[in-house]
């Protein structure tokens, strides 16, 4: 933008004296706040505040921004009014585009500074946010922003019919949405732009866009008000099309595999295929609890038992629990099942998913996260829990008696000096060699594994539905993703013995009731009653229809489920989930 020079809204200039001079009412040179674009920002650095003035407490900065909006919201509805008194609807119906902003500096890219095509066939018509401004004089220049990138609107008072000139001066704000048609000019400092010649208020924005230096830096507002973060830092809305590209790849690469997308119910009778616990709600015709899905799995295995020999879906979970950079309690998951096929076919599957991806997204295998280089080149690494755990802690598993107590002696004497009392308590409550084995890989083996790694052969007693393994007794055939330390999928040859897994499920149902009894209370010294574990206080019942259609027979079949939010993560470096979460679910705003 030609000699912008950046004016920002803050404390120090939001008296209503100061007000109409920064929104252009009544001014001789219409000099109005703008958002700068990047040459015009460098220069105005010196523009800022004093550090002090930036530190005000934060209970007085909000209630001067909360004045501040609202003394420019005042403003802006008489702008409305001024409008409409002019006989112009501020909030138009319709405007016909002729080009988006990244096709014009795509078919302009060559045209030299100062040169001008002004004819009929170089007409064109755009529409977005104007997100910079400057106006003064009989010209004004305006940053025009769609979704696609951004022009410049070259705008002088002789080429504008009747009085468009002062309505854009007095009466267009950052923040407006506008229509504007126009011929082609390149300005002698290389700024491609539109030369204007009539202009519409599409769209009349009432509030102020966040400060350009500063920008929507509250990370609990960007969340909260996701509307604003993508208008403020146009990069998050960039995460959100990558997104939207990953799912598009998802979908390509696994119904080239010939792989039917199919959709299964959100509201369960019981929630089942995975152990965490469901949000509970009530329906009022049936009269019966029902509960969001915890996973996608025991549906599309019924669809394997009617016949369907591929079936995948793509789905929200729902989970009632922890909140953190890795957790939101909806997130979204692919699961697909194959039949006649084992876990074998599903690493395959994994690795081809997450790689296209990455090639569609990044163009290239080795990418960085969080200032890891990750290599995700295949074939990757595959190594069982057992040989990773021996690897980083010294602990044979497969040498340890069946006598539990032993066990834990030796973990603890090989891993217990410098181990935290949390870990240690958690070590000290596992029921069996099996949960034992899981905590210790969990704790010490799973934050190490930065590179794809694939971790097979789990312990039978955490993996209720997957098939017992073929050669290794009271181990089973299942496997999971992980990259810098995190799971992505988890997969696994799917149990079909009905018998099997009724007694499995039950066990489980069990176990939890048992661990839910221990929860519901202790008694203090007091005498008084506290829950010591609230996670555990939710109730389990079996899927019987799910295993009624186990009876009629499923066959031999692998299946996974990968995490999609965390493949986002991974594939654009974003440190939080609820980076790539439009809209995350957060704590009531105080």
């Amino acid at each position: 933008m030609e000699g912008l020079k950046v004016w920002r809204l803050s404390s120090s200039i939001a008296r209503p004296s100061n007000l109409r001079q920064l929104f252009g009412l009544g001014t001789s040179s219409g000099l109005v706040r703008c958002l700068d674009n990047g040459a015009a920002a460098a220069n105005a650095t010196n523009t800022r505040l004093p550090s002090r003035n930036r530190r005000a407490s934060t209970s007085t900065s909000t209630s001067t921004n909360t004045s501040d909006r609202e003394a420019v919201r005042a403003i802006r509805l008489k702008k409305v009014e001024q409008l409409r008194s002019k006989g112009t609807e501020p909030y138009g119906y319709k405007w016909d585009r002729s080009h988006r902003a990244k096709e014009l500096q795509e078919i302009y890219k060559d045209l030299n500074n100062g040169e001008e095509l002004d004819s009929e066939s170089h007409h064109v018509s755009i529409a977005g946010r104007i997100v910079a401004r400057r106006a003064f004089g009989k010209l004004a220049f305006l940053t025009l922003r769609d979704d696609s990138g951004t022009i410049q609107l070259y705008c002088e008072k002789e080429r504008l019919l009747n009085d468009q000139f002062e309505q854009l001066k007095t009466l267009v704000d950052i923040g407006d949405i506008l229509g504007a048609s126009g011929s082609i000019k390149r300005t002698e400092k290389g700024e491609l732009s539109v030369k204007v010649d009539s202009f519409s208020i599409l769209t009349k924005s009432l509030l102020p866009l966040p400060d350009k230096f500063h920008g929507l830096t509250d990370i609990d507002k960007r969340y909260r008000q996701r509307y604003v973060d993508m208008i403020a830092n146009p990069e998050v809305a960039d995460i959100f099309r990558k997104r939207a590209k990953i799912m598009k790849e998802i979908r390509k690469t696994v119904e080239s595999r010939g792989f039917v997308e199919v959709e299964t119910p959100v509201l369960q009778g019981a929630a089942g295929g995975a152990e965490a616990r469901p949000f509970v709600t009530y329906h009022n015709s049936l009269g019966r609890d029902l509960y969001l899905r915890i996973a996608t799995e025991l549906h599309l295995k019924r669809m394997l038992v009617g016949g369907f020999e591929k079936v995948y879906e793509i789905g929200r979970i729902f989970r009632n629990e922890g909140i953190s950079t890795r957790h939101n309690p909806e997130f979204t998951t692919i699961e697909m099942y194959e039949a006649y096929s084992d876990y074998q076919s599903m690493m395959d599957m994994a690795e081809e998913i997450v790689t296209e991806c990455a090639l569609e997204v990044n163009g290239n295998l080795t990418i960085e996260y969080q200032g890891t280089e990750i290599q995700l080149q295949r074939p990757w690494r595959r190594e069982t829990m057992h040989n990773l755990v021996k690897e980083v802690t010294g602990v044979d598993f497969t040498e340890l008696e069946d006598d539990l107590k032993v066990a834990k002696d030796v973990v603890l004497k090989a891993v217990g000096l410098g181990l935290d009392s949390k870990d240690k308590s958690s070590i000290e409550a596992c029921p069996s060699l099996g949960h034992l084995l899981n905590e210790v890989f969990e704790i010490f083996v799973e934050p190490k594994l930065l590179q794809p790694t694939f971790v097979l052969d789990y312990p039978i007693e955490i993996s209720p539905l997957a098939k017992p393994h073929r050669r290794h007794a009271g181990l089973t055939e299942r496997f999971e993703l992980f990259i810098c330390g995190r799971e992505l999928a988890n997969a696994f040859s799917e149990l079909t013995d009905p018998l099997d897994q009724r007694a499995r499920l039950e066990e489980q149902v069990r176990q939890h009731n048992k661990k839910r009894a221990e929860a519901v209370s202790v008694t203090d010294g007091t005498g008084e009653q506290k829950n010591i574990d609230e996670d555990s206080m939710y109730e389990v019942t079996l899927d019987d229809d799910f295993l009624t259609a186990l009876e009629y027979g499923m066959p031999p079949a692998s299946g996974m489920g990968l995490g999609i939010d965390r493949l986002v993560m991974l594939l654009t470096d974003s440190a939080s989930i609820r980076d790539v979460i439009a809209f995350p679910v957060l704590k009531i705003s105080q």
